[in-house]
């Protein structure tokens, strides 16, 4: 049975191994992860707890090895490393239709088709991905750090962010990332926050896609396929179901993360307001962390779930019209209640090697509004879409994503 302390480890215990830890000195079996209906459901408003990684350097994102975790590292909660990828979507559990139907709802709608997140005709156009920065920044970095006292402020850096990203919460943190615009890189830096979230942290992490316009999250992610979207676990999710049924409508990511996407890359696929907020009550008791990808402003959805969040994140282009709209956005949210602005963070995502515009003075035009503004410096892994692969990132991106995940995280945590 879950205990009230940290009933997300004995429930992704069962999802991962379906067994007990064994016994110190005595080797256990090596399961495959599985998902289905079973176990009790948690206590409402028991908190995930426990540890993160700890050491010099805990809070860069990770370069994960070939089972998503960092070379040395053991995986969360001790479990067996995962394969080479993220498995297809499971099967929708079947332990509650008696309760579903008797819930006055009928019959639960028809398991819909598993679909592949990139289409198999598409599927060898993609170029071998590339490291994020070239070899000669690489070996000069390195030469830098041997001759001068960075590396020490680099680590000092990294324990604290590292110490912000491992607090234990109380109740889930929902975190919003939108744009003004498309194209302003949301999707990459929701990936990037909710990665680094999973990495670090015991309890599960939660991608919701509230972008059904052929968002690029599932990609980002590296999925697989996709079957169950945001609207349908909205008319699905019942308050008495557990973990383990709901991860069954879900995409399983690495380590201890899981995406909802929010269509199945279809035209026209449609998502309400009254559904997406169905789905996030039904689901933010299951995740310590969800980090939602909205739709861009002024759509209904995305003002929805900015005004739900516990924090929100801004990402705008580093071009003049990209930043001249965020500064707009900003304006009109000095007219919503004060706790908005202040738990908000933009993020400038440098897309070309020399932007347009002067990040410096860009910076500090944002910040005279009010909220934390970061630069997502240029990055060739991440501009060349796709899949992202943490151990390509370049080491500023690195930095960038686990100063940001922190800075988020905090403001998610403060009361405004």
């Amino acid at each position: 049975m879950p205990n009230a302390e940290n009933w997300q480890g004995d429930v992704l215990r069962d999802l991962r191994g379906g067994a007990q830890p064994p016994a110190q000195g005595q080797p256990g079996p090596q399961q495959q992860p599985a998902a289905g209906p079973a176990g009790q459901a948690p206590a409402p408003g028991a908190g995930p707890q426990g540890p993160g990684p700890q050491g010099p350097g805990a809070a860069h994102l990770p370069a994960a090895g070939p089972g998503g975790t960092a070379p040395g590292q053991a995986p969360a909660y001790g479990y067996p490393q995962q394969g080479p990828g993220p498995g297809p979507a499971a099967p929708a559990p079947a332990g509650h239709q008696a309760a579903y139907a008797a819930a006055g709802h009928g019959q639960r709608p028809r398991t819909p088709d598993s679909k592949p997140a990139v289409d198999r005709q598409l599927s060898g156009t993609g170029r071998k991905p590339r490291h994020g920065e070239p070899f000669s920044a690489r070996a000069l970095r390195a030469v830098r750090r041997t001759v001068s006292s960075s590396a020490a402020r680099e680590v000092a850096e990294a324990t604290r962010a590292a110490e912000l990203l491992q607090q234990p919460v109380t109740t889930g943190r929902q975190i919003a990332v939108t744009s003004i615009r498309g194209g302003a890189g949301k999707s990459t830096v929701a990936a990037l926050l909710g990665t680094t979230y999973a990495h670090y942290r015991q309890d599960p992490v939660l991608f919701v896609e509230a972008d059904p316009a052929l968002g690029s999250l599932p990609i980002r992610l590296g999925a697989e396929s996709l079957r169950w979207t945001t609207g349908d676990v909205a008319d699905i999710v019942e308050p008495q179901m557990s973990l383990l049924d709901i991860t069954g409508y879900l995409v399983q990511l690495r380590d201890n993360a899981w995406l909802l996407p929010g269509s199945q890359g279809q035209i026209g696929a449609m998502l309400d307001t009254r559904s997406y907020e169905r789905a996030m009550v039904a689901l933010r008791r299951y995740f310590g962390v969800a980090v939602v990808d909205c739709e861009t402003l002024p759509a209904e959805v995305a003002r929805v779930a900015l005004s739900a969040s516990q924090a929100r994140v801004l990402a705008t282009p580093a071009t003049l019209d990209g930043v001249s709209s965020t500064f707009a956005v900003l304006q009109w949210m000095k007219g919503l209640p004060p706790h908005m602005l202040a738990s908000t963070a933009v993020v400038i995502t440098e897309q070309a090697p020399h932007c347009g515009v002067d990040l410096a003075d860009a910076v500090r035009t944002l910040e005279a509004a009010g909220p934390s503004v970061h630069v997502l410096p240029y990055d060739r892994h991440l501009a060349d879409g796709g899949h992202i692969r943490t151990e390509l990132l370049a080491h500023s991106t690195r930095q960038t994503a686990s100063r940001l995940a922190a800075d988020v995280f905090q403001l998610s945590q403060k009361r405004h």
